[in-house]
């Protein structure tokens, strides 16, 4: 059973995707972290025996930072932050989010900044080795103070008070508590501020959303490629020459993918000479430079988003080398609110493209192929239907483009007078990045169908083993049947890696 080690330095993106989906993997603390922690912690107990007014440790919260708490008071303190926060609306946040939002919490409380027990934290350890995951509403996080809603519902499950996922229901979290020889957790100064606040919901969504955004903006420059042969597209607009006179790295990498995705083409060498199209439309022509403006942007997001899964974003910090707390904002979501918006437009514009070069596919008077890609047209409708699929799902995507990022309603008695939404960002970047994986299957299977009309021609090196991975498990569509089912095979195939892993098989290269 893999074991990984949380040090709040060194979590990837890609850890975080495969912690979420695979309760296998076991997590403990690195010696490093715990040493930290209890120093900080040891700081934390100093100033509760001297009595010192610290915010969120003798003092109220929010607006009542002013309220100082007495010592006898300091655990219903933290116990009655959570019970009051705990107040989400909603349907539940998907299991995997929640283990992903877990580990996230543990590794930023491992950075030993926040002053808790290791033993509070190795509580969290223990229901997520144990698969004890907190069930917490999807609504009320306005992403600053961190996610405090969600969290609040997390913590309070360990508190033995809340809810939790057992077998696909929702039960009570104590009696799972007990099963596993889990002690609820009893919060000790400090400890219930610093467990919630953080912005591990947007950290978790949106560590999903760019692990599968990564997967699928390679996969689409496959599936892209697919498109472009069986449309009898022409590979000259990816000439390396004309993508060095403006390097974009995006760009750069798209087009390379391309090239080697085409190379060993008959589809291509069957019209090099003696084809009376001057240029391919831009849904094929632009290629690199539209895929390669999403890629430059997934780099970016994938770039913040490492720095923030492995940062203290709680209030305040504590230093234990100087013995001091600082009051800041490090839990504010702005960081990764404009990211997330851009992931979720950078997604939505795959997804553009994708469409529009499903509609050349079956529009035959665009394509030179059998009008929606049907022999029999009339009697049969082919694959008509698929593309009113992909057309309406893009039309959503516009819609959850929208940045959320742009807005802020104040909260508090206008103490936190500006707030991120980065949640809400999160949370639409995830639905805009699996409504991309729907729209790249219909053009996977329109592809597919477009090049079976070249046989026995075959198709790039990279690209035969993606065209014949679909085959084996879909024939071609000789005649009217349920294209959902189409649908959900090819989705599979894209969302489980199986397109990129053919691709990369075929070249013995990986695509980048």
């Amino acid at each position: 059973m893999p074991t990984l080690q949380l040090d709040g330095q060194s979590l990837t993106v890609h850890q975080v995707a495969q912690l979420a989906f695979d309760p296998t993997i076991q997590i403990a603390l690195a010696p490093d972290a715990i040493a930290q922690m209890n120093a900080s912690r040891q700081v934390i107990e100093g100033w509760v025996e001297k009595g010192r007014v610290i915010y969120g440790v003798t003092t109220g919260f929010g607006e009542f930072a002013n309220v100082v708490i007495s010592r006898e008071n300091l655990e219903r303190l933290q116990e009655n932050l959570i019970r009051s926060h705990a107040v989400g609306a909603g349907s539940p946040i998907e299991l995997p989010v929640m283990r992903a939002m877990m580990a996230l919490r543990i590794n930023a409380l491992a950075k030993g900044f926040s002053g808790v027990r290791v033993s509070t934290v190795m509580t969290l350890v223990e229901m997520l080795n144990n698969n004890i995951i907190p069930v917490a509403p999807s609504q009320g996080s306005v992403g600053s103070s961190g996610d405090l809603v969600q969290l609040s519902h997390l913590v309070l499950a360990a508190m033995g008070e809340g809810r939790v996922w057992s077998d696909g229901k929702i039960v009570s979290a104590r009696p799972e508590l007990e099963r596993a020889g889990i002690e609820p957790l009893r919060l000790g100064a400090k400890e219930g501020l610093a467990l919630i606040n953080g912005t591990q919901m947007m950290g978790a969504f949106g560590s999903i959303a760019l692990d599968a955004a990564i997967r699928y903006a390679r996969t689409a420059d496959i599936l892209a490629a697919l498109s472009v042969e069986a449309l009898k597209g022409t590979d000259r607009a990816f000439d390396e020459r004309l993508h060095r006179a403006r390097p974009h790295p995006g760009q750069m990498l798209v087009a390379s993918n391309l090239r080697t995705l085409m190379s060993g083409s008959e589809i291509r060498e069957s019209h090099r000479h003696g084809d009376d199209r001057v240029q391919d439309a831009y849904s094929l022509r632009c290629i690199p430079q539209i895929h390669g403006a999403s890629r430059d942007a997934i780099a970016h997001v994938e770039r913040v988003m490492t720095i923030e899964i492995n940062s203290a974003t709680d209030n305040p910090l504590i230093f234990a080398e100087d013995g001091e707390p600082i009051e800041g904002g490090n839990f504010h979501g702005q960081p990764l609110a404009l990211p997330l918006d851009f992931l979720t437009i950078a997604a939505a514009e795959l997804a553009n493209v994708s469409e529009r070069r499903t509609e050349r596919l079956v529009n035959g008077a665009l394509s030179r192929l059998p009008r929606f890609l049907t022999t029999n047209g009339g009697l049969n409708s082919g694959y008509m239907i698929a593309q009113y699929t992909a057309a309406s799902i893009v039309s959503e995507n516009k819609v959850l483009a929208h940045p959320a990022s742009v807005d802020s309603i104040p909260t508090s008695a206008n103490q936190e007078d500006h707030n991120s939404m980065g949640s809400i960002a999160a949370q639409k970047s995830l639905k805009v990045v699996q409504n991309l994986a729907s729209v790249l299957a219909v053009e996977y299977i329109c592809a597919a169908q477009g090049i079976d009309f070249h046989a026995p021609l075959k198709t790039g090196r990279g690209l035969q083993p993606v065209y014949e991975l679909l085959r084996s498990q879909l024939p071609h569509l000789n005649e009217d049947r349920v294209i959902y089912n189409d649908l959900q095979i090819a989705r599979e195939l894209i969302e489980s890696g199986a397109v990129l892993r053919a691709a990369e098989e075929g070249l013995g290269e990986e695509v980048g």
